[in-house]
């Protein structure tokens, strides 16, 4: 790692002087991956420094070696501006997507370019049982990645359930006894690298905020579709966390009145009608009961386990029970998200994930719902998208909030008192 950045330098013993220089580089390190690329003039209105200190600064990274200057800003006539930029391949994060059955993982660098991704199969328990197996299968990535492992800033992972903000607790999923150390320290000390734990809604927003749809915008709902529902809350322009992190449990809202029992523990979440769990449910209790469907070729083992992507496919394919099931999961699903249009007036929802592949057959009847329980004035203000980022979402946003968080930190150690 380039001195420029290292903690390990004997920070905390420089002068007064020599740290605030330091925790300046920091800060336009962090803003020029956040940003990838910044004009001398803005680099001066970020970091609050006259045009001399800030050149003093841009020189320093690139005498380092990992500035560069080789491409123009744009400009209204005239001379083009210099637009800095770090250079690519420079510095990498590890972006970790965990989910009810796989683990997928992306080395991404400071431009935001993918380097290596491979995907793993993977239980994800309540308990602490699966923490080691995680381990190891991020370890084995690791090792045959082909980046020298220095290079490698910090790991986030993105993972389902209730995350605490500050230590990365997951109170869901691979929970540990309270007193013992939660999963980020966990993690942190196996691999003696920083350790993010993220919560996968929030995450999927993020990547919505600062590359997708809601780039530009003030207020905006972030929809994730899997096994699970989840919601990120953008407000303001701002991702809102609540008060411990644990905002956006959409799927976890009172739906229906003596309803089934959610895996929660309480009866009735919105979850149980509306999810990959309940349109898995669904399409067995329909198979099993002799519906029509092209679900009906299943072995029984494909039926035991079926996912919510085998109906879409079948859907897809013109099966109108799995068209059915599909339409009555949009309807509840609309329904509630009808509630949250009236509580936060978004000008636009954005769905993701497994089950907003389906397309029309789920957009469709969300939208009704809309336009069935909302005010005439909120419905007629937002619209209804699906994200248009696929597959790279989760790890865009893992990257983009690992980077701060870890520039974050160092920047945090180089304060003067």
């Amino acid at each position: 790692m380039s001195p420029v950045l290292s903690l390990s330098n004997n920070v905390a013993r420089k002068s007064r002087i020599e740290r605030k220089n330091h925790s300046f580089r920091l800060k336009l390190v962090k803003a020029l991956i956040a940003v990838n690329g910044m004009t001398n003039a803005a680099i001066c209105k970020h970091l609050n420094l006259s045009a001399p200190k800030t050149l003093e600064l841009i020189n320093s990274l690139a005498e380092a070696g990992i500035l560069e200057q080789n491409e123009k800003g744009s400009s209204i006539g005239g001379r083009k501006p210099i637009l800095n930029k770090l250079k690519s391949d420079t510095f990498f994060v590890l972006c970790v997507e965990v989910e009810l059955f796989k683990v997928k993982m992306t080395i991404v660098d400071n431009t935001n370019a993918f380097t290596r991704t491979t995907s793993s199969s993977f239980l994800l328990t309540k308990d602490w049982s699966s923490a080691s197996q995680l381990q190891q299968l991020i370890a084995d990535f690791i090792a045959n990645a082909g980046i020298t492992w220095n290079s490698i800033l910090a790991i986030g992972i993105s993972m389902p359930g209730l995350i605490n903000k500050t230590d990365g607790r997951n109170h869901t999923y691979m929970s540990n006894n309270r007193r013992e150390q939660p999963l980020q320290e966990y993690m942190a000390a196996a691999f003696d690298k920083p350790v993010f734990i993220i919560n996968d809604v929030k995450s999927a927003a993020i990547a919505e905020l600062k590359f997708g749809l809601a780039k530009g915008r003030n207020d905006v709902l972030v929809i994730l579709m899997d096994w699970g529902i989840g919601l990120g809350i953008i407000m303001d322009g701002q991702l809102r966390n609540g008060a411990a992190g644990f905002s956006g449990e959409m799927g976890h809202m009172p739906f229906v009145e003596d309803g089934a029992l959610c895996y929660c523990g309480k009866k009735g979440c919105l979850e149980t009608v509306a999810s990959g769990i309940a349109l898995a449910k669904m399409a067995k209790e329909g198979i099993q009961s002799g519906e029509d469907s092209l679900l009906n070729s299943l072995s029984e083992r494909e039926i035991e386990n079926i996912e919510p992507q085998l109906v879409i496919d079948a859907a897809n394919n013109g099966d109108q029970y799995a068209i059915s099931i599909l339409a009555h999961t949009g309807e509840k699903l609309g329904k509630g998200i009808a509630t949250l249009v009236q509580l936060f007036n978004p000008e636009l929802i954005i769905l993701g994930g497994k089950i907003a592949a389906a397309n029309d057959y789920i957009t469709i009847p969300i939208q009704q719902a809309i336009n069935t329980y909302c005010m005439t004035q909120l419905k007629d203000i937002v619209s209804v998208e699906r994200s248009q980022l696929g597959a790279d979402a989760g790890a865009k946003g893992i990257a983009h909030i690992t980077f701060e968080r870890y520039f974050d930190q160092l920047i945090a150690h180089t304060q003067v008192k």
